[in-house]
């Protein structure tokens, strides 16, 4: 039965190879979304982001139930927003933990993608 448990160890990925894989699923994801033209959109940080936001936010940012829309807001508002959220100044459940995991640029990055959706 050891043997067993050897063999089928020895086949499972380390986390660190399963951690890639996920990157590469992700950058995958931002590479594969297409523009409104039926192109293929030009990789950015902000389709990197922006694809992680869609979890929730609904397939490009179109709103989600009660999560709200963030396609074509204006990306003054969704940066507002955004800072507003990593500075504790706006109360939100989990949306303040995820702000403050990006710099202002990356926020710009996301809040100009969004806006052009």
């Amino acid at each position: 039965m050891s043997n067993n448990r050897e063999a089928a160890s020895s086949r499972r990925l380390p986390a660190r190879s399963l951690a890639a894989v996920g990157l590469g699923l992700t950058l995958f994801a931002g590479v594969t979304f297409a523009d409104g033209h039926g192109g293929a959109m030009e990789l950015s940080n902000g389709s990197i982001i922006g694809s992680t936001c869609m979890g929730c936010h609904g397939f490009e940012g179109k709103g989600s139930g009660n999560i709200p829309r963030l396609a074509g807001l204006p990306k003054e508002v969704i940066a507002g927003k955004m800072l507003a959220y990593k500075s504790d100044a706006q109360e939100g459940t989990v949306m303040n933990r995820i702000a403050k995991g990006y710099s202002d640029e990356e926020i710009q990055a996301v809040s100009e993608f969004f806006a052009n959706q």
